[in-house]
């Protein structure tokens, strides 16, 4: 009973204001799914991999009681007659936004030890009763402790974040708008420059209908708007087909942003577009980087579907790009 009690003097019960490190391993890429789970120390509350156990108690002596945790991963059953949800707007945690947590997809299986270096363990909580009280409390401390790293997460993702929230642009009360006789009709449009027949943007302040820029991929305009903003400064352009009642994209070259105009009626008044008369008929934005976002998400986990992937480091391992 001494030697048990010697053995465990340095175990610790984590207060709130310790960081328990229980993703990974301090040393490696071990974590609590890797083959041999991940070891927390008792003391330190630092995630140590099996291979380095030795290492972790030769630069910390008595410090060699550890809570192992060994997680396995299952997909979560997917009810057929319950739709996905929806991502409607260009936001995060709030309702119609994306979701940031993932974990509904798996359900998670763990089961823990403690572990005295180099050769005792003891399966938690099964066999609970050969520990002291305070060591039962440590373990369980650990156990329902967020780990640090998803305290950071939390505390970098508290807030919520919408993508369709713009400042008012700083040309809202100085905006010229030559008077050209131009009328623009509620629909058929196409590039002053080119054929194009859709992004196409109305510059606000001389009527010119102009596609956008071209995207990485090869497809979208052929950046006659841009080039107009360069030759002539006029600033503000208006996506046709995304003007409703509600308001439409309007982007602001040279403070380089989608942004609001309150006086946005007005100045479409003034081309002959009457806004409450306009349906969407283009997408907005905001609506590609959705699609943008969904897509990439898509491939992610497309790649990784059907891989188990093992972290490796050390010589011939690594690779900087």
């Amino acid at each position: 009973l001494t030697i048990m009690a010697d053995t465990y003097r340095n175990v610790r019960v984590a207060g709130a204001n310790d960081n328990i490190y229980k993703d990974e391993c301090l040393y490696s890429f071990d974590n609590p799914e890797s083959e041999n789970g991940l070891y927390i120390c008792m003391s330190t509350f630092r995630g140590v991999g099996k291979a380095h156990l030795e290492r972790h108690c030769r630069n910390n002596p008595g410090k060699n009681v550890f809570l192992h945790i060994l997680r396995r991963r299952k997909p979560a059953p997917i009810d057929v007659n319950v739709e996905p949800t929806k991502i409607t707007k260009l936001a995060i945690g709030i309702e119609g936004g994306f979701d940031v947590n993932q974990s509904n997809r798996f359900i998670f299986e763990e089961k823990y030890s403690i572990y005295i270096h180099p050769d005792v363990t003891i399966p938690y909580p099964d066999e609970a009763s050969q520990l002291p009280e305070f060591v039962k409390n440590s373990a369980d401390a650990i156990i329902a402790a967020d780990s640090a790293f998803l305290k950071e997460e939390r505390s970098l993702m508290n807030a919520t974040w919408n993508g369709e929230i713009r400042r008012i642009t700083k040309h809202s009360q100085t905006l010229e708008q030559l008077v050209n006789g131009r009328k623009i009709p509620p629909s058929g449009w196409q590039c002053d420059q080119c054929e194009l027949k859709e992004n196409l943007w109305l510059n606000l302040t001389d009527g010119a209908i102009l596609c956008g820029r071209k995207f990485f991929d090869g497809t979208g305009g052929n950046n006659h708007a841009a080039e107009h903003y360069y030759r002539t400064k006029y600033p503000l352009a208006v996506k046709l087909g995304t003007i409703t009642a509600k308001g439409a994209d309007i982007y602001s070259y040279d403070e380089d942003d989608m942004v609001e105009d309150p006086n946005l009626a007005v100045r479409l008044s003034h081309w002959g577009i009457n806004m409450l008369k306009m349906e969407k008929s283009d997408r907005s934005m905001a609506d590609l980087e959705i699609e943008l976002n969904q897509k990439f998400g898509e491939a992610s986990m497309i790649e990784e579907a059907n891989s188990k992937l093992q972290p490796v480091h050390g010589p011939g391992t690594e690779a900087y790009y």
